[in-house]
């Protein structure tokens, strides 16, 4: 068994958790290579581990079972990232705070280990985005999301107008701060603040959601993921912003049509016996605390 490692800064209540996390996997002979940013965050920190087999992309990975992310929704997001590709499953251990990907908490790690160990748990796969423009916005190979592609202004004053196809028919044209094409996983992130539906992870859809859209009718729509989306944005600044996940790019208006449809690969999380799509949204968002559901 092999593990990759990424996370993001944490903080100094969290360093034990961390470090008994390493300690663990050394007590079970489990090798690991470790993201080289998240390297120098645990050297900061002074945590013990085995700085030797350090990863900086997709292509350093070599024969790695499971990915851990350590840190929250952000963390597991930067780990599919430089995993997804290579279609390594991703555990979340939940080191922030609401958490929809990240599911286990540090204080449960020795019991998930062994599960693990034992094969004691499934592969959930989930459909991701793929955006591509004329001029290329993020890096090669980066520009695929899990939760959403999201475009939207960059300055405090003046909407954006964002001109929106499906399969080649026109859909509407959004005078908003933005727009998003968003996944079922999605659903529960930046969709759900923006007024759209909670969507289960299974359904072969996505959903188009505006941001502050200056018509009050205009509602957000779920159309089939073999539907290819084409976006085409006007904005006074002659820039905006794109985001997929926790990547974030100002672009020229010039930029041309955005193509979004399906990727061809499916992001693959690691769910321990136990934990479902329906727990998680109850616990998260606080469905049981209804006095009405209490014996």
């Amino acid at each position: 068994m092999k593990f990759a490692i990424h996370g993001r800064v944490f903080k100094s209540d969290s360093t034990t958790a961390i470090q008994d996390i390493f300690d663990e996997l050394k007590d079970n002979k489990i090798s690991y290579q470790v993201s080289d940013s998240f390297t120098e965050i645990l050297q900061e920190a002074q945590i013990q581990f085995d700085n030797t087999k350090v990863f900086k992309n997709a292509q350093d990975l070599h024969d790695i079972d499971i990915a851990l992310s350590l840190g929250g929704d952000g963390s597991f997001l930067e780990t599919l990232g430089l995993v997804a590709s290579n279609e390594i499953p991703v555990l979340g251990i939940n080191f922030g705070r609401l958490g929809f990907l990240t599911d286990i908490q540090p204080q449960n790690i020795k019991k998930t280990i062994k599960k693990i160990l034992a094969k004691q748990y499934k592969i959930d796969e989930r459909l991701m985005i793929h955006a591509e423009a004329q001029n290329e916005f993020f890096e090669s190979g980066m520009n695929f999301a899990l939760n959403e592609i999201a475009i939207s202004k960059t300055d405090t004053s003046s909407m954006i107008v964002i001109h929106a196809y499906i399969d080649g028919d026109f859909l509407n044209s959004y005078w908003a701060d933005g727009l998003m094409v968003s996944t079922p996983t999605g659903s529960t992130g930046y969709n759900l603040s923006c007024g759209g539906p909670l969507v289960m992870p299974k359904s072969e859809n996505f959903i188009i959601t505006p941001i502050c859209p200056h018509n009050l009718f205009v509602r957000p729509i779920i159309v089939s993921s073999q539907s290819k989306i084409t976006l085409k944005v006007e904005s006074r600044s002659k820039n905006f912003l794109v985001s997929m996940d926790s990547r974030a790019k100002i672009i020229g208006d010039d930029v041309g049509e955005i193509n979004i449809n399906m990727e061809t690969f499916k992001a693959k999380l690691v769910k321990i016996d136990g934990m479902s799509f329906l727990s998680t949204l109850r616990k998260k968002l606080n469905w049981g605390d209804d006095i009405r559901n209490r014996n």
